[in-house]
């Protein structure tokens, strides 16, 4: 039975993630062509292709559904392994680098930050629950270190958080060009020169 439904439906996505996506898209598209005033249910329906009660299913403002599309901005961070503080922070910032670098995006990632002063909730909102939870893993690496004598005992993590997300914000925001694929690994290897433990001097 279930083979036969699977066959009805053909393949792909099933209809109500297909609406959704493009529900997320329309509604980037219109941030980036207008801004956040520019995004309304109205409109967004209507470029997606959607009835409005289709939205309200599943977001019940138009900020809520501004904060699912400018989320889904970053793809999910990648799940540290737990076996190397170096790897791990290399990972992480190549995700990061590209979520920053992808063409597709540049616009809205740059018209996000241009808005920050206009609409603080929403900006507030987007820090709680789309850039905090990342950091929060970029943390955890560096406590791990921490603990496993891999960085500094006395490391400031949350510095060292933002030395390494800095970077990647930095040179995004500053730099057109496309980075070197190993931009995220250089990152993380000047950062713990500086942040791994040093050698006690021999007595004697």
């Amino acid at each position: 039975m279930g083979s036969a439904v699977a066959e009805r439906r053909g393949p792909g996505r099933p209809r109500s993630e297909q609406a959704e996506q493009a529900i997320i898209d329309a509604a980037l598209e219109l941030f980036g062509e207008r801004g956040v005033d520019g995004v309304c249910v109205e409109a967004v329906a209507a470029r997606a292709g959607v009835g409005k009660a289709t939205i309200y299913r599943r977001w019940s403002s138009k900020e809520d559904l501004l904060l699912a599309a400018l989320g889904s901005l970053k793809r999910p961070l990648p799940q540290p392994r737990g076996t190397s503080v170096r790897e791990d922070l290399t990972e992480l910032l190549e995700s990061m680098v590209s979520d920053a670098n992808d063409p597709r995006y540049v616009r809205q990632f740059a018209m996000l930050h241009g808005e920050a002063e206009a609409y603080p909730r929403l900006m507030a909102r987007y820090a709680e629950t789309v850039v905090e939870p990342r950091r929060e893993v970029v943390r955890s690496v560096l406590r791990r270190g921490v603990a496993t004598g891999e960085l500094r005992a006395d490391l400031d993590v949350e510095i060292g958080m933002l030395a390494l997300t800095g970077a990647v914000m930095a040179r995004g925001k500053h730099d057109p060009r496309p980075p070197a694929p190993e931009f995220a690994a250089q990152i993380v290897d000047e950062l713990l020169r500086g942040f791994t433990p040093r050698a006690t001097p021999a007595t004697g």
